[in-house]
């Protein structure tokens, strides 16, 4: 199986609760979407930024959902108990069982 890892720290000097990380995940998302519409032409505006800038705001848009929902996997662990290693093995589990992944 061929992965990606990205390790994205715990944000030490905030106070995230599930509402507002989940909150700031959206607020990302909406942002990353803009981006990709630049890219396509679909925000009703000119694009003056060349391929290679809209790439680099994509991404940037896309590491800040990730470290969102990273974010959010620090609270739901130290705030609520969750087992991530569990989850990420029924994550697994379930993209097999849908077909999105063979092992």
């Amino acid at each position: 199986m061929e992965k990606k890892i990205i390790a994205l720290p715990r944000l030490n000097n905030l106070s995230p609760t599930m509402e507002s990380t989940a909150l700031k995940l959206m607020e990302e998302a909406g942002e990353l979407a803009q981006a990709i519409g630049k890219l396509r032409g679909l925000s009703g505006e000119n694009t003056v930024h060349s391929q290679e800038e809209i790439m680099l705001l994509i991404t940037r848009e896309l590491m800040d959902v990730a470290q969102t929902a990273v974010s959010m996997m620090f609270v739901l662990e130290e705030q609520y108990g969750v087992d991530l290693e569990k989850s990420y093995e029924n994550h697994i589990n379930k993209l097999v069982k849908k077909g999105y992944l063979k092992l």
